[in-house]
């Protein structure tokens, strides 16, 4: 077994559950995947702590602040052992205390609402990273689609002018659920790099949320990483299968390295996102990531750059 190797996750749904099961913090959750105790454990540098908005709530700020109130909790409750992270020198300090780095993140711009004024009273919640749409229209733009017309649709005026403000603020903007339009939007606009936080290589697998060798190329050009995702469905070849293979995900891994270089490969786990049977379901397996890794033929310094060097980057690119 290879030693422990710090990493950085840029996407988990925990909180999503956290609030669904009134829970007062993320320390233990044992019915989850990822909880603030076994991030400790398996000596993460960061956890990115998505709160998503699901469909059937009527309303997004109220969920918004019992999502932030209980990561609040948490942070306060285990402050020895975790701690909030909002730009690089925040990271830098916590990794020196030997203290996980919670990151606030937004999947589904939604809750933005068309507003700049609603978008910087997110960055001062402390938020660092949107992800523009999920799987629905909104006020950014349109997501990934099966339909190719809507594929081809790209970012509002809304959209355009909120990735300047979120270049200027220093929230990462994040195309994952993004529609190809969008994509190549916020790559035409971003004046920063930007990140797939949790989307893999269409190439490998045929799924709308996953990225083509043109995307990945583009990514690279402007700095980004993408994360490696480990639900099923944005891994394995076969649709319909519910189990996500190590060896799969190295394979994605492979082809981002090939197209793409080593810059452009992070972790985007998606835990907590799925109820997919995964074979690296919890962060204190993370190190079976890197073993596989190093069995596709990436050196140290590569795995490095994938476990946290990557998006380490990024963060000081673009957080403010």
């Amino acid at each position: 077994m290879l030693n422990k190797l710090g990493y950085i996750d840029m996407h988990c749904d925990t909180l999503l559950h956290a609030v669904a099961g009134d829970k007062k913090d993320v320390f233990s959750m044992e019915a989850c995947e990822v909880d603030a105790a076994r991030l400790y454990e398996a000596e993460a540098m960061a956890q990115c702590f998505a709160v998503f908005f699901p469909p059937a709530i009527n309303d997004d700020i109220k969920f918004f602040k019992q999502a932030k109130k209980i990561l609040t909790h948490t942070l306060d409750n285990y402050s020895d052992k975790i701690a909030y992270a909002g730009n690089i020198a925040d990271l830098e300090r916590n990794i020196e205390a030997g203290k996980v780095s919670a990151f606030l993140t937004v999947e589904d711009g939604r809750a933005v609402d068309g507003s700049i004024e609603n978008l910087e009273w997110f960055y001062n919640q402390g938020v660092r990273m949107i992800s523009l749409t999920w799987n629905h229209e909104n006020c950014f733009g349109y997501p990934n689609s099966r339909d190719s017309e809507v594929m081809q649709k790209g970012l509002t005026a809304f959209g355009k002018e909120a990735i300047e403000v979120m270049n200027d603020l220093g929230i990462v903007v994040d195309v994952s659920h993004l529609s190809d339009g969008g994509f190549m939007d916020v790559a035409r606009i971003s004046k920063v790099p930007f990140v797939a936080s949790h989307s893999n290589a269409r190439a490998v697998t045929n799924h709308q949320r996953n990225l083509t060798d043109d995307m990945i190329r583009i990514l690279a050009d402007k700095g980004g990483v993408t994360g490696l995702n480990f639900a099923a469905d944005f891994v394995e070849s076969a649709e319909h299968t519910h189990h996500s293979s190590i060896e799969r995900i190295c394979v994605h891994a492979k082809h981002l390295l090939n197209v793409g270089g080593e810059d452009v490969i992070a972790i985007g786990t998606d835990f907590d996102g799925t109820n997919d049977k995964l074979e690296i379901d919890n962060p204190t397996k993370m190190y079976l990531l890197f073993e596989g890794l190093k069995k596709k033929g990436f050196t140290q310094s590569q795995i490095d750059k994938v476990a946290y060097r990557n998006i380490k980057r990024v963060f000081a690119d673009t957080m403010k």
